[in-house]
Protein backbone atom coordinates (compact mmCIF):
# COMPACT_ATOMS: atom_id res chain seq x y z
CA UNK A 1 0.00 0.00 0.00
CA UNK A 2 1.47 3.40 -0.99
CA UNK A 3 2.29 5.97 1.67
CA UNK A 4 -0.24 8.75 2.18
CA UNK A 5 2.26 11.33 0.88
CA UNK A 6 2.81 9.33 -2.33
CA UNK A 7 -0.94 9.09 -2.93
CA UNK A 8 -1.44 12.79 -2.16
CA UNK A 9 1.39 13.79 -4.49
CA UNK A 10 -0.05 11.64 -7.28
CA UNK A 11 -3.45 13.33 -6.86
CA UNK A 12 -1.92 16.82 -6.88
CA UNK A 13 0.30 16.05 -9.85
CA UNK A 14 -2.61 14.66 -11.89
CA UNK A 15 -4.77 17.74 -11.26
CA UNK A 16 -2.03 20.30 -11.84
CA UNK A 17 -0.55 18.76 -14.97
CA UNK A 18 -4.00 18.44 -16.56
CA UNK A 19 -4.16 22.24 -16.80
CA UNK A 20 -2.87 24.01 -19.94
CA UNK A 21 0.74 25.20 -20.16
CA UNK A 22 1.62 23.70 -16.77
CA UNK A 23 5.10 22.47 -15.93
CA UNK A 24 6.39 20.75 -12.82
CA UNK A 25 9.62 21.87 -11.19
CA UNK A 26 11.22 20.86 -7.91
CA UNK A 27 11.92 23.88 -5.72
CA UNK A 28 12.75 24.05 -2.02
CA UNK A 29 12.90 20.24 -2.09
CA UNK A 30 9.26 19.79 -3.12
CA UNK A 31 7.34 19.56 -6.42
CA UNK A 32 5.85 22.84 -7.60
CA UNK A 33 3.63 23.61 -10.57
CA UNK A 34 3.94 26.67 -12.77
CA UNK A 35 2.11 28.33 -15.61
CA UNK A 36 4.10 30.70 -17.79
CA UNK A 37 7.02 30.21 -15.41
CA UNK A 38 5.00 31.49 -12.43
CA UNK A 39 4.24 29.32 -9.43
CA UNK A 40 0.59 28.46 -8.80
CA UNK A 41 0.82 25.38 -6.54
CA UNK A 42 3.37 23.72 -4.27
CA UNK A 43 3.33 20.32 -2.58
CA UNK A 44 4.29 20.35 1.10
CA UNK A 45 5.10 17.06 2.85
CA UNK A 46 5.44 17.69 6.59
CA UNK A 47 6.91 21.14 5.94
CA UNK A 48 9.34 21.89 8.80
CA UNK A 49 7.61 19.19 10.87
CA UNK A 50 4.11 20.71 10.73
CA UNK A 51 2.58 17.22 10.37
CA UNK A 52 0.60 18.11 7.25
CA UNK A 53 0.59 16.67 3.77
CA UNK A 54 -0.70 19.61 1.81
CA UNK A 55 -0.91 21.56 -1.39
CA UNK A 56 -0.41 25.32 -1.20
CA UNK A 57 -2.29 27.19 -3.93
CA UNK A 58 -2.43 30.74 -5.20
CA UNK A 59 -5.86 32.32 -4.79
CA UNK A 60 -7.70 35.42 -5.91
CA UNK A 61 -7.73 38.37 -3.58
CA UNK A 62 -10.11 37.83 -0.65
CA UNK A 63 -10.68 34.12 -1.25
CA UNK A 64 -8.29 32.85 1.43
CA UNK A 65 -10.22 34.17 4.41
CA UNK A 66 -13.57 32.84 3.19
CA UNK A 67 -12.28 29.41 2.18
CA UNK A 68 -10.25 28.83 5.36
CA UNK A 69 -13.14 30.01 7.54
CA UNK A 70 -15.62 27.78 5.72
CA UNK A 71 -13.67 24.55 6.38
CA UNK A 72 -10.64 24.88 8.70
CA UNK A 73 -10.32 21.09 8.91
CA UNK A 74 -9.24 20.99 5.26
CA UNK A 75 -7.92 24.52 4.56
CA UNK A 76 -5.36 26.72 6.30
CA UNK A 77 -3.13 29.73 5.78
CA UNK A 78 0.27 28.36 4.74
CA UNK A 79 3.55 29.89 5.92
CA UNK A 80 5.49 32.29 3.66
CA UNK A 81 2.89 32.59 0.86
CA UNK A 82 -0.12 32.88 3.16
CA UNK A 83 0.54 36.59 3.57
CA UNK A 84 -0.05 36.90 -0.20
CA UNK A 85 -3.45 35.20 0.04
CA UNK A 86 -2.47 31.62 -0.79
CA UNK A 87 -4.51 28.71 0.55
CA UNK A 88 -3.18 25.51 2.11
CA UNK A 89 -5.18 22.35 1.38
CA UNK A 90 -4.85 19.31 3.66
CA UNK A 91 -4.38 16.25 1.46
CA UNK A 92 -3.94 13.92 4.43
CA UNK A 93 -7.63 14.28 5.27
CA UNK A 94 -10.64 13.22 3.25
CA UNK A 95 -10.92 16.20 0.93
CA UNK A 96 -13.13 15.56 -2.08
CA UNK A 97 -11.57 15.44 -5.52
CA UNK A 98 -14.08 18.07 -6.64
CA UNK A 99 -13.04 20.55 -3.92
CA UNK A 100 -9.37 19.92 -4.59
CA UNK A 101 -9.81 20.36 -8.35
CA UNK A 102 -11.72 23.63 -7.87
CA UNK A 103 -8.95 25.15 -5.74
CA UNK A 104 -6.20 23.99 -8.14
CA UNK A 105 -8.09 25.33 -11.16
CA UNK A 106 -8.65 28.65 -9.39
CA UNK A 107 -4.93 28.85 -8.51
CA UNK A 108 -3.96 28.21 -12.13
CA UNK A 109 -6.41 30.80 -13.49
CA UNK A 110 -5.42 33.41 -10.89
CA UNK A 111 -1.76 33.01 -11.79
CA UNK A 112 -2.45 33.11 -15.54
CA UNK A 113 -4.51 36.27 -15.15
CA UNK A 114 -1.72 37.99 -13.21
CA UNK A 115 0.79 36.93 -15.85
CA UNK A 116 -1.39 38.26 -18.70
CA UNK A 117 -1.94 41.54 -16.85
CA UNK A 118 1.80 41.95 -16.29
CA UNK A 119 2.56 41.22 -19.96
CA UNK A 120 -0.07 43.76 -21.04
CA UNK A 121 1.44 46.47 -18.80
CA UNK A 122 4.92 45.74 -20.14
CA UNK A 123 3.74 45.86 -23.75
CA UNK A 124 2.03 49.22 -23.27
CA UNK A 125 4.98 50.91 -21.57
Amino acid sequence: MPKTSDTALARARKLCLALPDTEEKVAWGEPTWRVGGRLFAMFANDHHGDGRIALWCNAPEGAQRDIVASDPEHFFVPPYVGASGWIGMRLDRKLSEKAMAAIVFQAHETTRAKLKSKRKRLASS
